[in-house]
C-alpha cells in the first residue's frame, strides 16, 4: 500500500458530466461536456439499421463554437438534456438508449459528490422494421422497466463507488486493462520515489478499475465499452447510500453509510437462497461505514450474505414456514471454499462468520443450516495456518431476546471482539495510519431483520473507535439515546428497510428497538402489515421481479425465435442455468483444476495474508503524471465548489446534510454534547419509506408480541414479549392527561422549577414594574390618574438620571468636563520615566529606588482626592 508523502494519486474526474441528445430522422447526436461546459465530445449513432448498433465518436475534444455550428446545421427535431449515459439494451427488434435525466446529491466523500438517480428516459435508436413488430417486444420492455432506476441507484463522476475507501486511497501496483498479478511486473515502490529539485511532491492521475460485481449496468455498457472514451461509461451501483453529521460543539463530523448490492446470484427472497457453484451467495451486500473530519477519514467494512451452501425452501405450497432442504451435498465444502477465498482475496484475514441462525430447535429447521456451515468451517480450517483460520461466532438472537435477555449488550461484546481482530482503516489527511485486515460476515436465514440489528451493533461499536481515533471521545464507547447513536440508529434502520424492500418485498419487521425492548406497543399492528406485505410479495410478485432482474443484468438475453421455441423467460421452468455454469463450463473456467482440494486458497492470497491481496495489488486502467494538482482532470476542489456557477447556500450538499441532521437532536436540552444520553421525541405514526437512499422510515415501528415459539424460522415472526400494564375494568382512555403527564418538567429540562412567588419577591417585582412605567415617556402622566395608593408608591421611589448627555448626537458631541486634579494625575502618568517599574537604579541605592518608585505609584493608586 502507498504510504509515501511525496507521491499523491488523484482519481480522474469524468469530463462528461452533462449530456445533450439531439434527434434527427437518420441519426442521434450525443454531445457530452464537462461541468463548466468548456470541453465537448460528440457521438453519432446511425438509426438507419434496424438491428445493428453503429456508433461513431469524434476522437477530438471540441469547443463551444464548434458545437453551436453543429447544432445549427443538423436540423434536429427533438432534444433532451441529461447527466449521463447508462448504456444500450436490445430485446428483439432494436436497441434502446438509456439516459439519466434527473439526479440528486445524496452524500459527499472528501470532495467527491455522490448522486442518486431520480429519473431516466429510454429512447429507441433503430428505425422500426417494415414488417410486423415482434409480439413479445412490448412485454420485454415492460419487464425491463420493472427495475425502477429511480430507486437506490447511485453514481459518482470522480470516486469509484464499487471499491472501498481503503482501496481507493492505496497506491496502484499494476496498470492496464488486462493484468495478471501472478505473472506481470508490478510498478516500482512508491515509498522509494524521490522528488527532483525543488518540487514539493509528485502528482499522478489514475482511472480506477471498477469491481464489476457491484456494477449494475455492466451489461448495458457492453455495446459501448470497447471503443468509446472511458468518460462516456457511467457506472452505477445498487443498494443504499445515506449521510448525516454529528455536531460536536459546532464542528461537523460526517457519517456516511454505503451499501453495495452484488449482481452475482441476485434475486428475490425465496427464489435465491444459498449460493451458486461459483461461491456467489444470495442477498450479498457490502456495507461500509465512513466517518470524515475534514481530510481525516476512517472506514470499516462488514458484509451480509446467505449461508454459502446449496439450500432452498419449497414455496410451491403456500405455508407460513416453507421447509428448508439441502439440495446438493458438498462433502469437501467447495462452494464455501470459493466464497471464503474471495473474501480473503479482497479483505484479508481473519474472515469472521457471525451466524445468527438458531442452533437448538424442537423440530430441525434453521439448525440444518447451522450444522452445515459449522461442518464446512471445521473442514476448511484444517488447511489454513492457525493465525489466518476462519473465526466462527454463533449467537441465537431469538433465544437471547426471550424474557429479560439483553441482546444489545451481548452484541456489543461480540462487536468489540470483532473490531479488535479486524481493525479499521484510518487516513490522517496525508497518509494511511491504520488498515483493516479481515472482515465480519453476518448472516441469518433471510439476512434482513436480525442481520441488520447485528450490523448496527457492530457499527455503533466501530463508530466509537472511529471517533476515538479522530480525538473526539475517550474511552471509545457510545451510549444509547444520545444524539450520536440516535443518528446512527436511524441510518441503519433506513439501511435495513431499503435492503429488505429490495430482497424481501417489505420493510423490516424486527427493528433495533425490538431487541432493545424499547419499541412502542402500538407498532404491533404495523408489523403485522409488514409481515403480510412480505408474504404477498414473496408469493405473487417475486417471480416477475426475478425475471426483471435476470433481464436487466443480462443473465437472460431474448432471442428472436422465443415465440417458436417456447424459450421466453416467463416460460422457462427455472433460472438455475442462468446463475450456475454447466458442469463442462465449470471445469473449463476453474482456476483450481490443477490444484488439490486441500489448497483451496491461491498461493498469492496466502502470501499476502493477513493483508488484502486486492489492496496490495491495486490495478488501475490508466496512470498519468501531471504537473500540478490544479489540472482540471483532477481538480476536485473546483468540481465540488463550482466556482464558475452561482449557487444558493441551500443547494450546497453540506448544508443539506446538516439541515437533515437536526432531526436527531433533542429540542430541549442543557447539555449540548452529542454523546450524552437523553430523551428524544418519538413519533407514533409510521411512515412508508420510498425506495431511495434518502428515505426516512419510522424508527419506532417494531415487532412486539407476547408469543415466542422455539420453532419460528423467519425474521418476520414475533421475537419479544411486551408487558402492558392495565387495570381490570378500566379502559386505556380512562387515564387523565395533563401538561404534567405529557410534557417533561422545567426542572428536568432547564434545571429550575416554575412555581408561584412568595410575597417578598412579588412586592419586589411590583416595585420594578412601577419603575419601568415611570421611566417610560408619557407613562408617568397616565399612571398618576390611578388610585392614591399607587401615588404613594411613586413618591417613595426617587428616580434620578445617572448621567446627562445633553443634546449629543452623531453629528456633534460636547466633550465632558474633566477636573483639574484628574488632568494633573494623567500628566504625571504620561511624563513618568519608562524605567519606573524596572529594577535598575540611576546612582541611588536599591532601597531608595524602591521607595521613590512606591511614592510615584501611590499617586496613581491611592486616589485620595
Amino acid at each position: 500500500m502507498n504510504t509515501s508523502k511525496t507521491v499523491t494519486f488523484n482519481p480522474i474526474i469524468s469530463s462528461i458530466q452533462k449530456v445533450a441528445l439531439y434527434e434527427t430522422k437518420s441519426k442521434l447526436y450525443l454531445i457530452g461536456s464537462n461541468n463548466q461546459e468548456t470541453r465537448f465530445r460528440i457521438l453519432e449513432i446511425d438509426r438507419t439499421s434496424t438491428t445493428e448498433l453503429k456508433i461513431f465518436e469524434n476522437p477530438n475534444e471540441l469547443e463551444l463554437r464548434d458545437i453551436r455550428k453543429l447544432i445549427s446545421s443538423i436540423g434536429y427535431t427533438k432534444s433532451i438534456s441529461a447527466y449521463g449515459v447508462l448504456g444500450f439494451v436490445r430485446f428483439l427488434e432494436g436497441y434502446y438508449l438509456i439516459l439519466v435525466t434527473k439526479r440528486t446529491r445524496c452524500a459527499v466523500i472528501g470532495m467527491h459528490v455522490i448522486y442518486t438517480i431520480k429519473d431516466t428516459v429510454m429512447i429507441k435508436v433503430n428505425e422500426s422494421s417494415p414488417k410486423q413488430s415482434h409480439p413479445y417486444e412490448q412485454r420485454y420492455i415492460k419487464m425491463f422497466s420493472n427495475i425502477d432506476l429511480r430507486s437506490n441507484f447511485y453514481f459518482c463522476y470522480s470516486y469509484d463507488l464499487t471499491r472501498s475507501l481503503q482501496y481507493n486511497l492505496s497506491g496502484p501496483k499494476f496498470v492496464g486493462p488486462q493484468v495478471d498479478i501472478n505473472t506481470d511486473e508490478p510498478l516500482p515502490d512508491w515509498d522509494k520515489m524521490k522528488t527532483v529539485g525543488d518540487q514539493g511532491g509528485v502528482e499522478f492521475a489514475f482511472r480506477s478499475n471498477s469491481r464489476k460485481r457491484f456494477v449494475w449496468n455492466s451489461f448495458l455498457l457492453k455495446p459501448m465499452g470497447n471503443f468509446l472514451h472511458k468518460d462516456w461509461l457511467l457506472e452505477i451501483i445498487h443498494g443504499f447510500i445515506s449521510q448525516s453529521n454529528i455536531n460536536i460543539f459546532g464542528r461537523s463530523v460526517y457519517v456516511c453509510l454505503i451499501a453495495r448490492r452484488s449482481t452475482r446470484f441476485a434475486g428475490t427472497r425465496f427464489l435465491k437462497r444459498g449460493a451458486n457453484h461459483q461461491g456467489d451467495v444470495a442477498n450479498e451486500v457490502e456495507t461500509e461505514q465512513i466517518v470524515m473530519d475534514g481530510r481525516r477519514m476512517c472506514s470499516f467494512i462488514q458484509m451480509r450474505g446467505s449461508i454459502p451452501s446449496h439450500w432452498s425452501q419449497d414455496v410451491s405450497k403456500i405455508v407460513p414456514k416453507p421447509p428448508i432442504s439441502l439440495d446438493l451435498a458438498d462433502p469437501y465444502a467447495e462452494t464455501s471454499a470459493k466464497h471464503i477465498e474471495r473474501l480473503l482475496f479482497h479483505y484479508g484475514a481473519p474472515v469472521i462468520i457471525f451466524n445468527l441462525v438458531k442452533k437448538r430447535e424442537k423440530r430441525k429447521h434453521e439448525s440444518i443450516l447451522t450444522e452445515d456451515m459449522l461442518a464446512s468451517v471445521k473442514y476448511l480450517n484444517q488447511f489454513l495456518p492457525p493465525p489466518h483460520r476462519i473465526k466462527y461466532i454463533h449467537f441465537d438472537m431469538a433465544r437471547k431476546s426471550r424474557g429479560d435477555g439483553n441482546v444489545m449488550n451481548a452484541l456489543a461484546d461480540i462487536a468489540e471482539n470483532v473490531i479488535q481482530q479486524t481493525g479499521m482503516f484510518l487516513y490522517d489527511g496525508d497518509e494511511s495510519q491504520m488498515f483493516q485486515t479481515g472482515i465480519v460476515r453476518v448472516n441469518c436465514v433471510d439476512c434482513l431483520d436480525r442481520t441488520n440489528t447485528a450490523q448496527f451493533a457492530i457499527g455503533k461499536c466501530i463508530l466509537g473507535h472511529q471517533l476515538f481515533q479522530l480525538g473526539f471521545i475517550n474511552p471509545p464507547k457510545l451510549e444509547f439515546d444520545s444524539d450520536c447513536v440516535t443518528m446512527l440508529e436511524t441510518l441503519y434502520e433506513d439501511h435495513g428497510d431499503t435492503l429488505a424492500l429490495q430482497y424481501g418485498g417489505s420493510q423490516l419487521v424486527h427493528r433495533i428497538k425490538t431487541y432493545r425492548k424499547t419499541a412502542a406497543w402500538t407498532s404491533q399492528g404495523n408489523d403485522i402489515m409488514q409481515t403480510l406485505s412480505r408474504y404477498y410479495s414473496n408469493t405473487f410478485s417475486d417471480t416477475e421481479k426475478q425475471h426483471s432482474i435476470n433481464l436487466f443484468l443480462g443473465y437472460y438475453v431474448p432471442h428472436e425465435n422465443d415465440s417458436k421455441q417456447s424459450s421466453a423467460i416467463w416460460e422457462l421452468p427455472t433460472d438455475y442455468y442462468m446463475h450456475n455454469l454447466r458442469p463442462r463450463e465449470m471445469r473449463n473456467n476453474s482456476y483450481r483444476d490443477a490444484a488439490p482440494l486441500t489448497e483451496w486458497v491461491r498461493p498469492i492470497v496466502m502470501r499476502n495474508l493477513p493483508y488484502s491481496t486486492s489492496d496490495n495489488n491495486k490495478i488501475v486502467s490508466e496512470l498519468i503524471r501531471v504537473h500540478s494538482k490544479h489540472v482540471e482532470m483532477i481538480d476536485s476542489y473546483s468540481n465540488y465548489h463550482l466556482p464558475h456557477k452561482l449557487t444558493a447556500f441551500e443547494e450546497h450538499i453540506a448544508y443539506q446534510i446538516s439541515y437533515l441532521a437536526r432531526n436527531f437532536v433533542r429540542t430541549f436540552r442543557t447539555n449540548f454534547s452529542p454523546f450524552e444520553p437523553g430523551k428524544h421525541e418519538r413519533s407514533t405514526s409510521s411512515k412508508n419509506p420510498s425506495l431511495t437512499g434518502q428515505s426516512s422510515t419510522s424508527s419506532t415501528t417494531s415487532s412486539t408480541s407476547s408469543s415466542m415459539d422455539e420453532d419460528s424460522t423467519s425474521d418476520e415472526e414475533p421475537l419479544t414479549d411486551v408487558r402492558i400494564q392495565s387495570n381490570s375494568g378500566k379502559g386505556e382512555n380512562d387515564t387523565a392527561h395533563s401538561l404534567k403527564t405529557i410534557l417533561p418538567s422545567s426542572l428536568e429540562i432547564y434545571g429550575m422549577e416554575v412555581k408561584k412567588p412568595d410575597k417578598k419577591n412579588y412586592a419586589m417585582y411590583k416595585k420594578y414594574v412601577l419603575m419601568g412605567k415611570q421611566s417610560t415617556p408619557g407613562g408617568e402622566e397616565s399612571f398618576i390618574r390611578n388610585s392614591g395608593t399607587q401615588r404613594k408608591i411613586i413618591g417613595a421611589i426617587p428616580l434620578a438620571p445617572l448621567s446627562d448627555f445633553g443634546k449629543d448626537s452623531y453629528e456633534s458631541v460636547v466633550p465632558p468636563t474633566v477636573p483639574a486634579v484628574s488632568v494633573e494625575i494623567y500628566n504625571k502618568y504620561v511624563e513618568s520615566p519608562i524605567t519606573l517599574f524596572r529594577k535598575e537604579s540611576t546612582g541611588l541605592a536599591k532601597g531608595q529606588t524602591k521607595a521613590a518608585t512606591s511614592d510615584v505609584i501611590s499617586q496613581y493608586v491611592n486616589f485620595s482626592l
